[in-house]
Protein backbone atom coordinates (compact mmCIF):
# COMPACT_ATOMS: atom_id res chain seq x y z
CA UNK A 1 0.00 0.00 0.00
CA UNK A 2 1.57 3.75 -0.84
CA UNK A 3 1.35 6.75 0.78
CA UNK A 4 -1.37 7.96 -0.82
CA UNK A 5 -3.46 4.89 -0.06
CA UNK A 6 -2.84 4.74 3.56
CA UNK A 7 -3.75 8.18 3.87
CA UNK A 8 -7.70 8.06 1.93
CA UNK A 9 -7.96 4.72 4.28
CA UNK A 10 -7.03 6.60 7.44
CA UNK A 11 -9.33 9.35 6.23
CA UNK A 12 -12.72 7.21 5.13
CA UNK A 13 -11.75 5.31 9.11
CA UNK A 14 -11.79 8.54 10.38
CA UNK A 15 -15.16 9.43 9.05
CA UNK A 16 -16.53 6.15 10.65
CA UNK A 17 -15.17 6.82 13.98
CA UNK A 18 -17.02 10.31 13.81
CA UNK A 19 -20.28 8.78 12.80
CA UNK A 20 -20.12 6.50 15.80
CA UNK A 21 -19.08 8.76 18.63
CA UNK A 22 -21.34 11.92 17.33
CA UNK A 23 -24.47 9.64 16.80
CA UNK A 24 -23.88 8.14 20.12
CA UNK A 25 -23.13 11.39 22.07
CA UNK A 26 -25.87 13.31 20.22
CA UNK A 27 -28.92 11.59 18.14
CA UNK A 28 -32.13 12.13 19.84
CA UNK A 29 -30.16 13.64 23.41
CA UNK A 30 -32.46 15.85 24.97
CA UNK A 31 -31.23 18.53 27.43
CA UNK A 32 -33.38 19.02 30.87
CA UNK A 33 -33.07 22.11 32.59
CA UNK A 34 -35.22 22.56 35.67
CA UNK A 35 -36.19 25.54 37.80
CA UNK A 36 -37.35 25.55 41.66
CA UNK A 37 -39.08 28.56 42.76
CA UNK A 38 -41.57 28.26 45.52
CA UNK A 39 -43.05 31.63 44.16
CA UNK A 40 -46.19 32.76 45.09
CA UNK A 41 -48.52 33.64 42.51
CA UNK A 42 -49.83 37.49 42.62
CA UNK A 43 -53.65 37.42 42.66
CA UNK A 44 -54.46 40.57 41.09
CA UNK A 45 -57.15 40.19 38.49
CA UNK A 46 -58.58 42.76 35.97
CA UNK A 47 -57.08 45.69 33.97
CA UNK A 48 -53.21 46.12 35.00
CA UNK A 49 -53.64 42.69 36.52
CA UNK A 50 -49.88 41.83 37.53
CA UNK A 51 -48.16 38.72 36.23
CA UNK A 52 -46.30 36.36 38.09
CA UNK A 53 -42.65 35.43 36.01
CA UNK A 54 -40.20 32.87 36.88
CA UNK A 55 -37.19 32.65 34.73
CA UNK A 56 -34.39 29.15 33.95
CA UNK A 57 -31.02 30.76 32.30
CA UNK A 58 -29.97 28.19 29.36
CA UNK A 59 -25.95 28.75 29.43
CA UNK A 60 -25.59 26.48 26.85
CA UNK A 61 -25.52 26.86 22.96
CA UNK A 62 -27.85 24.37 20.06
CA UNK A 63 -30.90 24.36 17.99
CA UNK A 64 -34.02 23.20 19.02
CA UNK A 65 -35.71 20.36 17.44
CA UNK A 66 -38.75 19.85 19.85
CA UNK A 67 -39.53 21.33 23.32
CA UNK A 68 -41.95 20.49 25.86
CA UNK A 69 -42.65 22.31 29.30
CA UNK A 70 -43.33 20.40 33.34
CA UNK A 71 -45.01 22.54 35.54
CA UNK A 72 -45.96 22.01 39.40
CA UNK A 73 -48.32 24.23 40.63
CA UNK A 74 -50.29 24.44 43.91
CA UNK A 75 -53.56 26.78 43.13
CA UNK A 76 -57.37 26.22 44.99
CA UNK A 77 -58.40 26.58 41.88
CA UNK A 78 -56.04 26.70 38.20
CA UNK A 79 -59.07 27.74 36.20
CA UNK A 80 -58.03 31.04 37.19
CA UNK A 81 -54.92 30.78 36.09
CA UNK A 82 -53.47 32.07 32.22
CA UNK A 83 -50.16 30.61 31.60
CA UNK A 84 -47.44 31.73 29.04
CA UNK A 85 -43.99 30.69 27.91
CA UNK A 86 -41.29 33.19 26.08
CA UNK A 87 -38.24 32.77 24.88
CA UNK A 88 -35.19 35.44 25.04
CA UNK A 89 -35.90 35.22 21.03
CA UNK A 90 -39.27 36.57 22.22
CA UNK A 91 -41.01 33.82 20.83
CA UNK A 92 -44.44 33.77 23.02
CA UNK A 93 -46.98 30.65 22.93
CA UNK A 94 -50.29 30.22 25.64
CA UNK A 95 -50.00 26.77 27.13
CA UNK A 96 -53.41 26.79 29.04
CA UNK A 97 -56.54 29.63 29.39
CA UNK A 98 -60.17 29.26 30.19
CA UNK A 99 -63.49 31.29 29.13
CA UNK A 100 -65.06 32.84 31.96
CA UNK A 101 -68.61 31.91 29.85
CA UNK A 102 -68.66 28.36 28.90
CA UNK A 103 -65.42 26.62 30.54
CA UNK A 104 -65.41 27.54 33.93
CA UNK A 105 -64.24 24.74 36.46
CA UNK A 106 -62.88 24.03 40.21
CA UNK A 107 -60.26 22.14 40.76
CA UNK A 108 -57.27 22.25 41.97
CA UNK A 109 -52.97 22.23 40.50
CA UNK A 110 -51.04 21.06 38.18
CA UNK A 111 -48.92 18.11 39.24
CA UNK A 112 -46.13 17.22 36.34
CA UNK A 113 -48.27 18.66 33.64
CA UNK A 114 -46.73 18.29 30.67
CA UNK A 115 -47.20 20.12 27.62
CA UNK A 116 -46.41 18.46 24.55
CA UNK A 117 -47.48 19.40 20.91
CA UNK A 118 -47.33 15.14 20.17
CA UNK A 119 -49.64 14.24 23.26
CA UNK A 120 -53.12 12.85 22.41
CA UNK A 121 -55.38 15.20 24.36
CA UNK A 122 -55.47 19.13 24.46
CA UNK A 123 -55.11 20.78 28.02
CA UNK A 124 -58.64 21.57 27.54
CA UNK A 125 -59.69 17.72 27.60
CA UNK A 126 -58.06 16.87 31.00
CA UNK A 127 -59.47 17.66 34.85
CA UNK A 128 -57.22 19.06 37.79
CA UNK A 129 -54.41 18.63 38.64
CA UNK A 130 -53.80 17.67 35.11
CA UNK A 131 -50.96 15.06 35.55
CA UNK A 132 -49.65 13.68 32.07
CA UNK A 133 -49.39 15.16 28.81
CA UNK A 134 -51.16 17.29 27.19
CA UNK A 135 -51.03 19.75 24.17
CA UNK A 136 -51.16 24.04 24.65
CA UNK A 137 -54.72 25.12 24.07
CA UNK A 138 -55.63 25.52 20.82
CA UNK A 139 -56.38 29.41 20.83
CA UNK A 140 -55.15 29.72 17.35
CA UNK A 141 -53.66 27.35 14.80
CA UNK A 142 -50.21 28.52 15.20
CA UNK A 143 -50.19 28.35 19.24
CA UNK A 144 -47.83 25.49 19.43
CA UNK A 145 -44.78 24.49 21.04
CA UNK A 146 -43.02 24.00 17.55
CA UNK A 147 -43.15 27.64 17.06
CA UNK A 148 -39.83 27.55 19.41
CA UNK A 149 -38.02 25.11 16.87
CA UNK A 150 -35.08 25.96 14.90
CA UNK A 151 -34.56 28.64 17.44
CA UNK A 152 -31.13 28.50 19.82
CA UNK A 153 -31.91 27.46 22.97
CA UNK A 154 -29.20 29.87 24.68
CA UNK A 155 -30.98 32.47 27.05
CA UNK A 156 -33.46 33.29 29.31
CA UNK A 157 -37.00 31.66 29.34
CA UNK A 158 -39.84 32.91 31.44
CA UNK A 159 -42.92 31.14 32.34
CA UNK A 160 -45.78 33.89 32.92
CA UNK A 161 -48.56 33.21 34.85
CA UNK A 162 -51.55 35.38 35.36
CA UNK A 163 -54.02 34.84 38.15
CA UNK A 164 -57.44 36.63 36.61
CA UNK A 165 -59.30 36.06 39.49
CA UNK A 166 -58.81 37.13 42.73
CA UNK A 167 -59.98 35.00 46.14
CA UNK A 168 -57.77 31.88 45.69
CA UNK A 169 -54.06 31.38 46.16
CA UNK A 170 -51.37 29.29 44.37
CA UNK A 171 -47.89 28.68 44.72
CA UNK A 172 -45.29 28.21 41.18
CA UNK A 173 -43.32 25.22 42.37
CA UNK A 174 -41.56 24.06 39.46
CA UNK A 175 -41.02 24.43 35.86
CA UNK A 176 -38.77 22.41 33.47
CA UNK A 177 -37.79 22.87 29.82
CA UNK A 178 -37.09 19.07 27.99
CA UNK A 179 -35.62 20.01 24.77
CA UNK A 180 -34.63 17.56 22.31
CA UNK A 181 -31.62 18.52 19.73
CA UNK A 182 -31.47 17.62 16.11
CA UNK A 183 -29.99 14.29 15.36
CA UNK A 184 -26.50 14.18 13.05
CA UNK A 185 -25.68 12.95 9.95
CA UNK A 186 -24.52 9.79 11.06
CA UNK A 187 -26.30 7.32 9.25
CA UNK A 188 -24.86 9.24 6.14
CA UNK A 189 -21.35 9.70 6.88
CA UNK A 190 -21.33 5.51 8.36
CA UNK A 191 -22.09 5.64 4.67
CA UNK A 192 -19.71 7.42 3.19
CA UNK A 193 -16.83 6.34 5.13
CA UNK A 194 -17.79 2.37 3.93
CA UNK A 195 -17.98 3.60 0.81
CA UNK A 196 -14.07 5.00 1.02
CA UNK A 197 -13.00 2.47 2.68
CA UNK A 198 -14.16 0.10 -0.40
CA UNK A 199 -13.00 2.18 -2.64
CA UNK A 200 -9.44 2.96 -1.36
CA UNK A 201 -8.84 -0.92 -0.54
CA UNK A 202 -5.86 -2.59 -2.23
CA UNK A 203 -7.60 -5.08 -4.38
CA UNK A 204 -6.27 -8.87 -3.72
CA UNK A 205 -5.50 -10.95 -6.74
CA UNK A 206 -6.78 -14.01 -7.33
Amino acid sequence: MDARNAVQRIGAILVIVAAVCGGAVYAGHVHIYTGEFDLPIIDKPGPGSTVTEAVIEIPDYFVIEDLDVRINITHTNVFDLQLFLQSLAGTRICLNMYDAFDEFFVGANYTNTIFDDQALFSIKEGDAPFTGRFRPVDVDPYNKLSKFDDENAYGSWYLQIYDMFDSDTGTLNSFELMIETPEPATAILLTLGTVLLGLFNPRRGH
